[in-house]
């Protein structure tokens, strides 16, 4: 586990005792802390008795305290923990913010930290693959794969990727990237914001704002004019212009079989430009870029069978989400369905001209029959096993069977890695079928 000596000594209490609070704990321990740990949840506060001391921050005099610890799911515009840190003038802060204060004690390293409302992950995962490909040491955490104190320091020369959400940012005080991506803003997650875009913005962007002199900073223009958030005397490079600057051209996206569509072509040039600026070859790069395969459920291509493609996007859980999965295919059998979040086809209304058929599930299948009805061919299938059934049987060579619901999953299953992954079990059964 990652562990400083900055904390030996120190009082933190920890609010929150799932995964990460956890490895928080033990991190905090490991380093000689002093920690006051609670969760609502008995069986969770029953491995720290005898360890911790055990009670809720809320009611405890926090005077002397280093810090709060809390999970990033904590609403600071809301909950009471915000308000009764202040009074002691105490910081609640987030693992990442511990990691921060670690950071000196840990062998000579990098940092990237990558942000966005769109798009984070996977440029997250691709940075990490990319560098793993070219032999570089380096781990992924964040909003990502497993709590950054839960995992090893790197040796000398490694690079920490770490994917960022607004809610981790917000409890961060002290994260000085060498090198900071916000890959876009557009109005999500409003209600920890009061409803005020540009507090969202502003947090975001402050990712930007906590670097200093000399280190490397990636925004798209527009976001850069506006936001003007840069530290004083950082490096930064714009978005758009990196395809034309770095001899990989966009043509080149043929080749990376999981990095398909507009934005996908986006988040590899923000990796392209990180991996540039970390001093990797073009064609260290152009490995990587070849190599990667994908998220689980993010576009993530499952199987091609008697020349169609089958893709699972069930991570497209809003319109939002599923529209860039339908810019990236021509002729797409399109399942679609679930718990609707939101009126309308929203902004897949541009992309139908990709969909040849539809063939929709769930709670929300016959209002978007209704909506695609006269537009494009569409089955209303109920359930995902038919949907998959009827999409095989009408598919042809060089068309693509896409899961891309626009919809939450829960109607039907436990959440989107469940849809996702059944989906992958009904592809296995045609790829069966056709041997």
């Amino acid at each position: 586990m990652i562990t400083s000596p900055a904390w030996k000594d120190k009082k933190y209490a920890v609010l929150g005792l799932a995964r990460s609070g956890r490895a928080t704990v033990e991190a905090l321990l490991a380093a000689g802390a002093d920690v006051l740990v609670w969760d609502d949840r008995a069986e969770a506060r029953e491995p720290y008795a005898g360890r911790c001391a055990i009670a809720d921050p809320l009611e405890a005099d926090l005077t002397g305290y280093a810090g709060v610890v809390v999970s990033p799911g904590v609403p600071l515009n809301t909950h009471p923990i915000k308000r009764h840190a202040d009074n002691f003038g105490v910081p609640v802060i987030g693992d990442i913010e511990l990691f921060a204060l670690a950071m000196g004690d840990l062998p000579p390293h990098k940092v990237v930290g990558i942000t966005g409302t769109n798009g984070k992950s996977t440029t997250t995962a691709l940075v990490h693959h990319i560098l793993k490909t070219a032999g570089v040491p380096t781990t992924m955490g964040g909003n990502i794969g497993l709590p950054i104190l839960e995992q090893e320091p790197l040796p000398e020369g490694g690079v920490y990727v770490l994917e960022l959400s607004s809610y981790q940012i917000d409890l961060t005080y002290s994260l000085d990237c060498d090198v900071a991506v916000l890959l876009n803003i557009t109005p999500d997650h409003l209600d920890r914001y009061d409803g005020d875009f540009a507090k969202y913005a502003a947090s975001k962007s402050r990712l930007l704002a906590m670097q200093t002199r000399g280190h490397n900073s990636i925004a798209r223009v527009t976001d850069a004019r506006a936001l003007g958030q840069f530290a004083e005397g950082t490096i930064a490079s714009i978005l758009e212009d990196v395809l034309g600057n770095r001899g990989i051209a966009p043509s080149e996206q043929s080749k990376w079989p999981s990095l398909q569509g507009p934005h996908n072509l986006e988040n590899a040039a923000a990796a392209i430009e990180v991996g540039d600026i970390l001093g990797l070859s073009g064609n260290a790069i152009r490995a990587g870029l070849e190599s990667y395969r994908g998220l689980p459920h993010r576009m993530e291509r499952v199987a091609e069978i008697s020349g169609v493609a089958y893709v699972n996007d069930s991570k497209g859980t809003n319109t939002a989400a599923s529209a860039p999965a339908l810019a990236a295919f021509d002729s797409i059998h399109w399942i679609l369905g679930g718990l609707a979040k939101e009126p309308g086809l929203g902004e897949c209304e541009a992309e139908l001209p990709h969909v040849k058929a539809a063939y929709t599930i769930g709670k929300a299948g016959p209002d978007f029959a209704a909506l695609l009805d006269g537009r494009v061919p569409v089955e209303q299938c109920g359930t995902l096993d038919r949907a998959v059934a009827r999409a095989a049987s009408r598919a042809a060579n060089g068309d693509t069977v896409l899961l891309s619901p626009a919809c939450a999953s829960f109607d039907q299953y436990r959440d989107f890695e469940a849809r996702g992954d059944h989906f992958r079990e009904l592809v296995e059964a045609q790829r069966e079928k056709a041997q």
